[in-house]
């Protein structure tokens, strides 16, 4: 058979490794559209356009891809499929009616759960015990074309949005290592999403790690977790300090006074105690850049009795 050639849009951990699948399986990619780094962002990421240099794949990485000048490039190569691994601009119409053999996207999440941006994050932060990798085909709404594959991944108690996006890449790479054969084929079958079993999630910003602590101790753990680094973490102010709370484990026990929220020490950690109160243990904290154990914090809070709970800020 005439081998199968892409154009590929790619980026990330996830477009590496399905890169790599699709090298594996004999898939000619012909063009990869992927971005630059940004000079403002932790790039602990492989680099997309490393493998496809190694594999001379022509690489553009234009700041709007549905320009005319680049639909015209993409159909230029005559694809069969398009594929799109975290890449991080909408594709557009114009684009997606180009492969006679369709537009796919990974999506890192369940389908129809967690359409939309950071599916990783929000699965953490929204206490899920699961979430995943799905490959669907690609529509002019986001993450809402038909499922060819899914694969689950569990979320344990204190995992993080980080551990957690390494095996969804894992699950990502085998369900396409899987779907491909048939794709190639022209056998692969598709179901529609059922959008009543699902949600559309935006966009996170560094903002969105305030804690809030009248939630219950179990949230602002998911909290915690969900945006731990190399996210930009959670956070909260109190007596004008900046406080990063980079770690945290529930506590089973129960504390006597929750007449106020605030932060204790015991056996010789520091935790909060919630407003439900449900004992939080701060394991990794910064204060103003600085990481501070017990004695360090409360030092810098100027408070003399360890015994004595440092109440937080009325919100």
């Amino acid at each position: 058979p005439a081998m199968t050639c892409a154009v590929v849009f790619a980026y990330h951990n996830v477009g590496v490794r399905c890169l790599s699948v699709l090298l594996k399986h004999g898939v000619d990619v012909r063009l990869l559209l992927t971005h630059d780094d940004n000079p403002n962002e932790t790039i602990w990421f492989g680099s997309v356009k490393a493998l496809a240099q190694k594999h001379r794949i022509e690489t553009i990485a234009p700041l709007d891809p549905n320009t005319p000048e680049v639909v015209d490039r993409v159909r230029a190569a005559t694809p069969d499929f398009i594929f799109s691994f975290y890449y991080r601009a909408m594709i557009q119409p114009a684009l997606l009616a180009i492969p006679p053999r369709g537009a796919l996207n990974m999506h890192g999440s369940l389908l129809p759960k967690y359409r939309g941006r950071a599916p990783v994050n929000w699965a953490v932060i929204n206490g899920e015990t699961e979430t995943g990798a799905t490959l669907h085909y690609m529509v002019e709404k986001p993450d809402a074309g038909a499922i060819v594959r899914q694969q689950g991944v569990a979320i344990g108690p204190d995992e993080t949005a980080f551990d957690i996006f390494g095996k969804v890449t894992d699950a990502a790479a085998a369900v396409l290592d899987a779907a491909l054969p048939a794709l190639l084929r022209g056998e692969a079958v598709a179901r529609p999403q059922n959008f009543s079993q699902g949600s559309y999630f935006g966009g996170r910003k560094p903002e969105d790690g305030h804690i809030d602590w009248r939630k219950s101790a179990s949230d602002i753990h998911n909290l915690v977790r969900g945006v731990a680094p190399p996210y930009p973490g959670a956070f909260f102010d109190l007596q004008g300090k900046r406080i990063k709370l980079l770690r945290s484990r529930l506590i089973s026990e129960k504390h006597m006074d929750t007449t106020s929220a605030g932060i204790i020490e015991l056996r010789g950690k520091l935790h909060a105690v919630c407003v439900d109160g449900s004992l939080l243990e701060l394991i990794e904290v910064e204060v103003a850049g600085e990481r501070v154990d017990a004695d360090r914090f409360y030092a810098l809070f100027g408070v003399q009795s360890h015994a004595q709970k440092i109440p937080f800020d009325p919100t």
